[in-house]
């Protein structure tokens, strides 16, 4: 099937595009809005993409590779990690800030993400850091510091209003995957639940730990409930503990990722919003 390439940035102006699209040599070039441009009619080759996006790099500017004929239309299920994903912040750290110890911990989710440590034990070791502290620092943490990623809101409202079922599934934590919930009307959640005693957080994680496998099952779940192939879901991610979900996905997409999500992801938006999955689908 023939590809069409999506440039996209929010700092680029359709002649920033233009010169990068110019490589591709395309039969045509369409402006989607302001900052996305499609480009059709070109010969690709494994050569031609890593010219574009070295290019595209350089520029500030994402450039997607995509078979023509793909739209929204074709998708039933958006599925996203939450942590650095739809949202900017690493919960687990910014709760242990309120414990003084966002240092330790950071260092050890950073790990994690880049897929240097097992996640269910990463998980286990940074919780266990957070014995003793009362349960409204967790309101604190949501109230004050947890911020939607950019693009976030409109790529879920247009999402939804294409009739796609929405699922938030994390590593983090029930507290805060619940609120966003009801914020944002997701059809489905799946997280952590943190063990409280007395008003205090214990340490520990009640259940199994959503680690890897159990997000990938998540998805495989919710689409089997659904009716529908996996194939027929986005999955949205950033860290190493994505990429299983993310490979059973008909579209995976990279957010602000790491490296290694980056390479093995169809789409990756360094630059753009949540919102750039709109252009890539248009």
């Amino acid at each position: 099937m023939s590809k069409k390439l999506i440039l996209q940035g929010p700092q680029a102006g359709q002649q920033a595009l233009a010169q990068v699209a110019a490589l591709a040599s395309p039969r045509s070039a369409t402006a989607i809005h302001e900052h996305a441009l499609r480009c059709d009619g070109f010969d690709f080759t494994p050569a031609l993409k890593a010219d574009i996006e070295a290019a595209a790099e350089r520029a500030g500017i994402d450039a997607t590779f995509i078979d023509a004929g793909r739209t929204l239309a074709d998708f039933k299920l958006v599925a996203m990690d939450m942590d650095s994903t739809l949202i900017t912040i690493e919960c687990i750290d910014e709760i242990a800030d309120m414990q003084g110890l966002k240092p330790q911990v950071a260092a050890i989710t950073e790990a994690a993400m880049r897929g240097e440590l097992d996640f269910a034990e990463s998980l286990t070791r940074r919780v266990a850091l957070l014995e003793g502290l009362a349960v409204a620092a967790l309101g604190r943490v949501y109230e004050e510091r947890l911020r939607i990623s950019p693009g976030g809101e409109a790529m879920l409202q247009a999402v939804q209003a294409a009739g796609l079922k929405t699922l938030l599934v994390s590593g983090g934590f029930t507290f805060f995957t619940e609120r966003l919930q009801a914020r944002l009307g997701l059809d489905y959640v799946h997280a952590n639940l943190l063990e409280e005693r007395d008003g205090k957080l214990t340490g520990r994680v009640v259940g199994g730990i959503v680690d890897a496998e159990e997000k990938m099952r998540t998805v495989q779940r919710v689409c089997a409930g659904l009716g529908v192939d996996s194939r027929q879901a986005i999955v949205m991610g950033d860290g190493a503990n994505d990429l299983k979900m993310m490979g059973i996905a008909g579209l995976s997409v990279a957010f602000r990722a790491k490296p290694v999500v980056r390479a093995q992801a169809d789409v990756a938006l360094n630059f753009t919003g949540l919102d750039g999955l709109l252009a890539v689908l248009a």
